[in-house]
């Protein structure tokens, strides 16, 4: 995954000097961030040990079953929810845009509820349905979001009108799965509260190959439409001048979104504003190119969230705190920040 961000660059007409800078600086502090995790948490492991077979055989078999793919785990979801808001605020044109605010992975997570409640006790798939369950929760709602962005045009109500559209989309998902939970049996209703609240404990090699292959797809096709997202950024009249067809584009964005947050939410639970924060902080130091914002985005998701799941392994061992609930704490202060901010400019 990070090959495929650092051969990016080749197509950047962006300084290569800075670009070369800013994603290898990214990139660093990810690798430095992989390497603390990976001996950090209940049990301390080093890999190293493990791989020159210096470790007891119960830390390499705990390192190499659960800790090594729970850290890759960690980097696509992180890269996917990051990538997936980049590109929604340029698609929208909307730096609040974010697959939580405007409740696709609120959808994602009905739709994998239902699946667990109804349908997983009758012999289907479990693991491929849960996934699909993911893939067509998050793009009903992108749909549905992105028709009324379209209705509303450049308005200055469109901002508002997201907002609210998310707003009732979470209302009635948390509805939902209030509905779910009441009928749910206590094994169900145990891996729904669990799963619900966010975390990466779901990481085993089975779920996470998988993972892996779709997420990097769902990657690869944001990534094609850097270039495209900043057409868009001059308005669709005059990028369709400049030969952009807007509806492949929305298309391409949309089915790229769905497929990566309906994964990502349907293995590890909603994990909020990683998506906004992300894109956003990174907005304000590097510009609104895409085509450096996206894999910049990709790796500073991936960053934050190997470092946030690191923390809530390791800040109450050897009891785990669920990292949804430790990137709500910090995204929900800077989205009423922002708020704040965007008042004070009007």
């Amino acid at each position: 995954m990070i090959a495929i961000l650092n051969s990016y660059l080749f197509r950047l007409r962006l300084p290569v000097s800075r670009t070369t800078r800013v994603l290898v600086g990214l990139t660093a502090a990810l690798l430095l961030a992989l390497g603390w995790a990976a001996t950090s948490g209940a049990l301390g492991i080093s890999p190293w040990g493990a791989l020159r077979g210096q470790a007891d055989p119960l830390s390499v078999q705990v390192w190499w079953q659960l800790r090594l793919p729970r850290l890759l785990l960690g980097v696509a979801v992180g890269a996917m929810l990051a990538g997936s808001g980049a590109a929604m605020q340029g698609l929208f044109r909307n730096p609040l845009a974010d697959p939580t605010l405007l409740g696709l992975a609120s959808g994602a997570g009905l739709f994998v509820a239902l699946w667990i409640v109804l349908l997983q006790g009758h012999g289907a798939g479990s693991l491929y349905g849960q996934f699909a369950a993911g893939f067509l929760g998050a793009l009903c709602v992108c749909l549905i979001v992105f028709g009324l962005a379209k209705r509303q045009g450049g308005s200055s109500a469109a901002v508002m009108t997201l907002l609210l559209a998310g707003l009732a989309i979470n209302t009635l998902a948390g509805a939902g799965g209030g509905v779910l939970a009441f009928i749910a049996s206590d094994e169900q209703l145990r891996q729904l509260s669990l799963w619900g609240m966010g975390t990466l404990t779901n990481a085993l090699w089975r779920t996470t190959a998988l993972a892996l292959v779709l997420i990097t797809v769902a990657l690869w096709l944001l990534m094609r439409s850097a270039y495209e997202l900043d057409l868009l950024q001059l308005g669709e009249a005059t990028a369709h001048a400049a030969g952009l067809d807007a509806s492949r584009l929305k298309r391409r964005v949309v089915v790229a979104t769905s497929l990566g947050v309906g994964i990502c939410v349907a293995l590890t639970g909603v994990i909020g504003f990683l998506g906004l924060l992300v894109p956003h902080c990174l907005r304000l130091w590097l510009g609104p190119g895409h085509r450096l914002l996206l894999p910049a985005s990709m790796i500073g998701g991936a960053l934050l969230l190997v470092v946030a799941d690191t923390l809530a392994r390791t800040v109450a061992a050897p009891a785990e705190f669920p990292v949804g609930l430790l990137t709500s704490l910090l995204g929900g202060p800077y989205f009423l920040y922002l708020l704040i901010r965007r008042n004070r400019a009007c």
